[in-house]
């Protein structure tokens, strides 16, 4: 068969796998909501590439969805594309959704703070559009702060904590010593992962609370071999929300013990160094687009636009409501390179996707684990069962 032919017959595969057989949607605009003096992106900060921790704003990935999806859209009439604004308050956030409401956009991509991501979501009606939170982890947007119309595609801290926990209790290290941070966001992982260490039956041994600094006459909290020493365990747990002082754990430690957490081994939902499923192809393309590696938050991003095409594409529509009921709906499914068909929980909107075990370069184990098993989807294991939601949707 002469290649122009084959070509057109893929193509033609291509687009019956979405059932489009017309070009009936036309443009479709995203809006992409930032926060722009938000601290995950100050320059020092990005430069550190802690673990876990963005390298970036994850813009790079929302464009690299769109341009993954051209071809396909372009080919059925559709075109895809990007309204970026930076907020500098609550207030600008607003009228910036409003003005992009306005203009028909009915899809928001949020790279927002915890807190702005929950004003937001309250302050707009489930009726007016769709949010897709990209950055936000806190429990409380996927409990009592929940919204119908709040989509979570990171995953929440309640994920990272249980993954890591599953591992620990793979490992057979059961004994732990926390390290804690002052910052208010190690106050809330420092319950995330106390939930998770009860669920999975870990014992904290002891909890001593690290100070960042080198005063000489507050050595015993900001030294980490002291702070170490006359305690019995099998792992150093550091909770650090920001990475400010995790970096100075490992290879201080009193005892030869493994440190997790926000160093060591580090919970991450995507890492440049994952080998399979395609991923090795999304992280190459996205190096070339964004000129460096690909974190979760770049992923998130990515997956968040992703949905959205496919969601357009699948059902040849860009109605508000019928795109909302096959997004929430039980036939949903989405690739995202991670090795698990993805889809959203029904009771608190977050997307199901299992999570990484990293260590710098490499990905040393994919939970859920073997043996950790769910009746329904074994992807539950991770975060909020429906038996324990609070979300009322």
């Amino acid at each position: 068969m002469p290649k122009t032919a084959t070509s057109i017959l893929l193509l033609l595969v291509l687009f019956s796998s979405y059932g489009i057989a017309s070009a009936a949607v036309g443009t479709l605009a995203i809006g992409y909501l930032e926060f722009k003096d938000d601290p995950h992106y100050r320059e020092t900060f990005l430069e550190s590439r802690y673990p876990a921790q963005p390298w970036g704003r994850p813009f790079d990935g929302a464009q690299l969805a769109i341009k993954e999806s051209r071809f396909a859209a372009m080919a059925v009439g559709v075109e895809f594309k990007l309204e970026r604004r930076s907020a500098v308050s609550m207030e600008a956030l607003i009228r910036a959704y409003e003005d992009l409401y306005a203009d028909g956009v009915r899809f928001f991509v949020l790279d927002l703070p915890d807190g702005m991501v929950a004003e937001l979501a309250a302050r707009t009606k489930p009726s007016a559009g769709l949010l897709f939170n990209i950055s936000a982890l806190d429990d409380k947007l996927r409990q009592s702060e929940c919204q119908s119309h709040l989509m979570h595609i990171v995953p929440s801290r309640v994920m990272l904590t249980d993954a890591l926990a599953q591992f620990l209790v793979f490992k057979k290290w059961r004994s732990l010593l926390v390290l804690r941070g002052s910052q208010p966001g190690d106050d809330r992982l420092y319950a995330a992962f106390a939930r998770s260490a009860k669920r999975f039956g870990l014992k904290i041994e002891d909890t001593k609370d690290f100070l960042l600094g080198r005063d000489p006459r507050k050595r015993d909290q900001n030294n980490v071999a002291l702070l170490t020493a006359g305690v019995d365990y099998d792992v150093v747990y550091v909770v650090d929300s920001q990475s400010e002082f995790a970096r100075d754990v490992p290879y201080q430690v009193q005892k030869s013990r493994p440190v997790v957490g926000a160093a060591g081994l580090v919970p991450d939902w995507w890492h440049w160094a994952w080998e399979r499923n395609g991923a090795p192809q999304v992280n190459k393309r996205f190096v070339r687009l964004a000129k460096r590696h690909m974190t979760g938050y770049d992923w998130a991003a990515w997956m968040a636009v992703k949905i959205i095409a496919e969601a357009v594409l699948r059902t040849n529509s860009s109605n508000l409501a019928e795109l909302v009921e096959y997004i929430r709906g039980d036939e949903f499914k989405v690739d995202g390179s991670k090795g698990y068909p993805l889809n959203f929980r029904k009771w608190n909107n977050q997307l199901r996707q299992p999570i990484f075990l990293t260590i710098p370069n490499w990905v040393v184990e994919r939970a859920p684990l073997r043996g950790f098993l769910h009746q329904i989807n074994n992807l539950d294991t991770l975060g909020f069962d429906e038996r324990e939601n609070q979300c009322r949707l």
